[in-house]
Formats: C-alpha cells, structure tokens, sequence
C-alpha cells in the first residue's frame, strides 16, 4: 500500500470527526460581527443549497451521476462544503480559522477527492471521458453534454442523503455565534 493510498484512506475517516472538533476550536476563536454574519450567508446559503441539490442526484456506489450539477463539477457535495466553511471563516472574522480550513482542506480534501477519483475509475468505465469534460471542483459555467437521460432531482434521495442536516448544522453555528456576539457586545467572557 502507497503512502498516498494509507493516508487518503485515513483522510476519509478523520474528517468527519475532525470537522467537529474544528467547530469547537471554531467557536472558541470566533469574533464575530453583525456585518461578518450578513456577508458569510453570500457564501454560506448558496454551499447548503448546492449540497441539497446535488444529493438530490447522486446515487452513491449504483452509477456514475452526469447530470444536475455534476454536469458542472465532478465534486459539487465538496464544493459546497467549502463554501460553506469558508463563509463560516467569513462569519468568524479570524485569519486563523481561514488558514487553518485552507490547511484542513488541502490535506483532508485532496486526498479524499483523489481516492475517490480512483474508486469511481475502477467502478465506472465511463469515467475518464466524464473527467476530461467535467472540471474535478471549479464548476463549468455551462453544463457538459452526456449521452444520459437526463436526471432530475429527487426529494427522495435529498433525504435519503440527510441533506437537511447541514441547514440544521448551519442554523446552529449562526445560533451559537449570534449568541457570543450578543454576549460579547453586553463586555461577556465567552469560551
């Protein structure tokens, strides 16, 4: 086994956890403003909305999904994450939290990209044609064609995917960041 190989296959167990651990760390450093709250939902609102979207799509280990925003961006799930953590970042007005989901990003991320890249090689011989049209994150601006029936989504596998559970995750980390704000503007020691 390759050191990328271990390493992608502890990527993908860590990140989970690891995320939850960073939101501790998160709202411990946060400082908040009314204004870094309003702007991080121009990033924040469209990751969610694009991670329901796509969830609505993807058939995970059944097919190679082609259509709806994978038409776009082989990873929208990834990229949606992203926006949505950086527009938390935003939210929390520190470098260090952005450095540090930078960090976090390229060394859970890319790896976890890559692995799965490889599985879905292996499983579907559809996909290298499919990677040379549809960028791995940066999305298209129009949808690359296929020679599939083209998909719709389905509310089904929206919640199949439990999709709903990162606007609840969201509304909760707005919660606790308007509370310390709050808190923080009454001269409150908070975390």
């Amino acid at each position: 086994m390759s050191e990328r190989t271990r390493w992608q296959k502890i990527a993908r167990r860590i990140r989970v956890p690891l995320g939850f651990v960073f939101a501790g760390v998160f709202l411990w450093l946060a400082r908040p403003t009314w204004l870094t709250l309003g702007l991080s939902l121009l990033l924040v609102a469209p990751g969610i909305w694009l991670r329901g979207y796509a969830a609505g799509y993807v058939r995970k280990n059944t097919e190679l999904t082609r259509t709806g925003p994978y038409a776009r961006t082989r990873n929208p799930l990834y990229l949606g994450s992203m926006m949505i953590a950086f527009g938390f970042a935003g939210a929390a007005g520190s470098w260090v939290i952005l450095i540090s989901l930078v960090a976090l990003f390229a060394a859970i991320y890319w790896p976890t990209i890559r692995g799965e890249e490889a599985y879905l090689r292996e499983k579907f011989a559809g996909f290298d044609e499919y990677a040379k049209s549809v960028p791995r994150l940066i999305p298209r601006l129009t949808a690359a064609a296929t020679d599939d029936i083209a998909g719709s989504f389905s509310s089904d596998l929206y919640r199949h995917h439990r999709e709903y559970q990162a606007l609840m995750g969201a509304l909760a980390i707005y919660a606790a960041l308007a509370l310390k704000l709050v808190w923080m503007a009454r001269g409150g020691v908070i975390w």
